[in-house]
């Protein structure tokens, strides 16, 4: 199928989803919905392009099971939050700010929906690729297994901690929390350089890198850190001022002594 065929195709599925994302929220006054729709968006972008491009069996399969499965794991974890507690402080304080206004709302649900096709393009160059490499696909399922490990580890052990009212008010330093402020963020990034291994020999390899350096951008300067960051000062104040002084934003390392 032509690529642009494809993107045109993705962008107006994602669109008509986010839609009716838009009018759930509207319901229920809860704009994480947003976030399951986009994990369900770009997971199902990287099965659609493996059954539709016309590249190496092996690479496009091995897209379709990581992509899917990361997909369909981060999408399930989100909406057990969304359906399960109020709406996320970041939504709030956008809601707060929007005065409630349902068309920046919609405009930003379809602002999701172009996010899904940028972040596609990873997979439209592994569908793409003719080669089939056992090593780089070997690194490539490595990569995947070690970030999607991380990524649930640090996820429960978020949770373990959050549903223990005592830890209300404090920033969690449990486990991998005490190495990184956003250990969840740290490895959802480095589990789109799988996308960049399975890639290597397709004629629009360099498509590949969108996912690590557009992810690596949005979290850290767009929309995940700082509105985490903010909602976390807001809700956690001078403890996680500490926090923040003790232990690497991103990147796992070795926290530094607390002030006296």
């Amino acid at each position: 199928m032509n690529f642009w065929l494809q993107i045109a195709g993705l962008w107006l599925l994602a669109g008509v989803m986010m839609s009716f994302g838009w009018l759930w929220q509207r319901r229920r006054c809860n704009a994480g919905i947003v976030d399951v729709l986009w994990a369900c968006g770009v997971g199902g972008s990287a099965v659609c392009f493996a059954l539709s491009g016309d590249g190496a069996i092996a690479p496009r399969a091995t897209l379709a099971v990581l992509g899917g499965s990361w997909g369909w794991r981060l999408a399930t974890h989100l909406w057990t939050r969304v359906r399960g507690e109020p709406e996320d402080g970041r939504y709030q304080n956008l809601r707060a700010h929007w005065q409630g206004s349902q068309w920046r709302f919609f405009a930003f649900f379809q602002f999701q929906a172009a996010l899904i096709v940028l972040f596609a393009l990873p997979f439209a160059a592994v569908a793409r690729n003719p080669v089939t490499s056992i090593p780089w696909i070997a690194m490539a399922v490595a990569i995947w297994l070690v970030s999607v490990a991380g990524e649930t580890v640090a996820d429960r052990q978020l949770a373990r901690f959050r549903a223990d009212p005592a830890n209300h008010g404090r920033a969690c330093r449990d486990g991998l929390w005490r190495y990184s402020r956003h250990p969840n963020y740290f490895f959802e990034w480095i589990h789109w350089f799988a996308y960049v291994c399975l890639a290597l020999g397709s004629p629009i390899a360099w498509l590949a890198w969108a996912g690590p350096l557009v992810m690596y951008v949005f979290l850290r300067w767009i929309s995940g850190i700082p509105y985490t960051e903010t909602q976390a000062l807001r809700s956690r104040g001078d403890d996680y001022r500490a926090y923040q002084r003790s232990t690497s934003m991103l990147i796992p390392w070795f926290p530094k002594r607390s002030d006296p």
